[in-house]
């Protein structure tokens, strides 16, 4: 069994995903054509999935979500969104989604949703794949904008929509004025987490933490600057959801062999880690890909990639029972597949 192969059938969950993301190409432009969004210039569609840069990577997350229109459409993506973590070899997922992007062009969130929860329902049916909902705000608008988005996410909450997220563009926008949003969040029960600590400083994860009263860190690279906070995560328990493909794409950690990237840092300080894919067909990757990635170019063993898959169902949102259950028979497949023979690709 080569490494990817054992990544592929390595159980593992999906902590970090954004719907909008989550689209491929060809379904883009599908949908871009039916409902009448323009598009910049192209010569192939895949060309618009190029960029090297978080803001210039958004302007185009924003047009795939301004191309989601009705509840057929929303079936689409996140149907294909969950086969596509499926095939990777993932059997839980916990996905973000950006309604105000969608509810800023006149669709409703009854829309929305009925589309997301029917292909949740389906992708269960079909792939065996248990997935959950966490409703993002766009840090970029108002505090008023992200209460009213908290009011029409809230009515929705159920077992399958979960919790929220803060994302976008986080340096010009911290997390501490948050804090009301968050706070009404966690008095109606919702689960809490937050992108932090990668276009902004490790103050962001603190923030995040003390102030928004998050159970996870989305990214948080810039964490490895505070020893301090580093050492308060350690013994707290806090999981970081790190995307290793999007560090190389969209921030300037471009070396994934480098002794000085976050992750490498994160991994060798003891911070729990989960490895996740971000945007997937916008990055070119999938769930099982980011697992052989770090392995290749940080020569982490297996017993280390088995290690961080159950850190995912770990840091997951599950029923205590059900997680219970899923790392007996998840151990149990893993180590299986630790004892099947290794194949050592040849020396160039």
């Amino acid at each position: 069994m080569d490494l990817d192969q054992f990544a592929r059938a390595l159980p593992k969950a999906e902590l970090h995903l954004h719907l909008a993301g989550a689209v491929n190409a060809q379904t883009f432009l599908k949908l871009a054509r039916k409902n009448n969004v323009p598009l910049p210039p192209f010569q192939h569609i895949e060309d618009l999935y190029r960029y090297d840069n978080l803001v210039d990577f958004l302007q185009i997350y924003d047009l795939v979500a301004r191309s989601v229109v009705d509840a057929d459409d929303f079936h689409l993506i996140t149907y294909e969104a969950l086969a596509h973590v499926a095939k990777a070899g993932g059997r839980y997922a916990e996905f973000f989604f950006s309604p105000q992007v969608h509810q800023d062009a006149g669709i409703s969130y009854e829309t929305m949703f009925s589309g997301l929860l029917k292909a949740m329902d389906d992708a269960e049916t079909d792939f065996g794949l248990v997935s959950r909902l966490i409703p993002a705000i766009n840090r970029e608008l108002t505090i008023d904008r992200s209460f009213e988005f908290l009011d029409r996410v809230l009515p929705f909450r159920s077992d399958k929509v979960i919790g929220i997220g803060l994302d976008y563009d986080e340096e010009p926008f911290p997390p501490a004025p948050f804090k009301p949003v968050y706070d009404k969040a966690k008095k109606a029960g919702m689960r809490l987490t937050a992108h932090a600590g990668e276009g902004g400083p490790a103050a962001n994860v603190r923030d995040a933490l003390d102030l928004l009263s998050v159970e996870r860190i989305d990214h948080g690279y810039r964490v490895i600057e505070d020893p301090e906070l580093v050492v308060r995560c350690i013994d707290d328990n806090i999981a970081f959801t790190v995307c290793p493909s999007s560090t190389v794409i969209l921030t300037h950690w471009r070396d994934l062999t480098a002794a000085d990237h976050p992750i490498r840092a994160m991994l060798d300080a003891g911070l729990k880690l989960v490895v996740d894919t971000d945007d997937p067909p916008m990055l070119q990757t999938d769930l099982a890909k980011e697992y052989r990635l770090l392995g290749e170019t940080m020569s982490l063993d297996r017993r280390t990639l088995a290690d961080l898959a159950l850190n995912s169902l770990d840091a997951a949102w599950l029923d205590d029972s059900v997680r219970r259950d899923w790392r007996a028979s998840w151990s149990a497949e893993i180590d299986r597949l630790l004892a099947e023979p290794q194949e050592v690709p040849p020396r160039n």
